[in-house]
């Protein structure tokens, strides 16, 4: 299976969160699946990080890249495909970074895995933990 994390859902595996269960933790380490990690992800980790929302052991440059390396994460640019089917989604969820990654998902036939009950109105596959 092909996942597309949210960005919470990527800080609690890097972290090794409680919050993330050891379902969603054991799919996620599963090597046969393919796991994914979006640029607007990464943009949103550093947001966080420069306003003082979220605390690194690193700077967003150094933590986000030696994490993705270290976990086997490919990395999804954003695209043009992407950023216009936005403008195709339902108004439930105001979040840019959230709506990016629900038109990543529904463009590249990615199962969404995240914790965020506003994103279930939307019509993409979702793993919700």
């Amino acid at each position: 299976m092909r996942f597309l994390l949210d960005t919470h859902i990527w800080l609690w595996w890097t972290a090794g969160s409680p919050r993330l269960d050891p379902e969603t933790r054991r799919i996620v380490d599963d090597r046969s699946n393919e796991v994914i990690f979006s640029a607007a992800s990464a943009w949103e980790v550093a947001i966080k990080y420069r306003i003082g929302r979220l605390a690194l052991p690193d700077s967003p440059k150094s933590y986000v890249k030696r994490q993705l390396a270290l976990q086997s994460i490919r990395a999804l640019d954003v695209t043009i495909e992407h950023a216009l089917e936005t403008a195709e989604l339902p108004l439930h969820h105001g979040d840019p970074f959230d709506r990016v990654l629900i038109a990543q998902a529904r463009c590249e036939g990615l199962t969404l895995v995240t914790a965020d009950e506003a994103l279930r109105p939307y019509a993409v596959a979702q793993l919700h933990v």
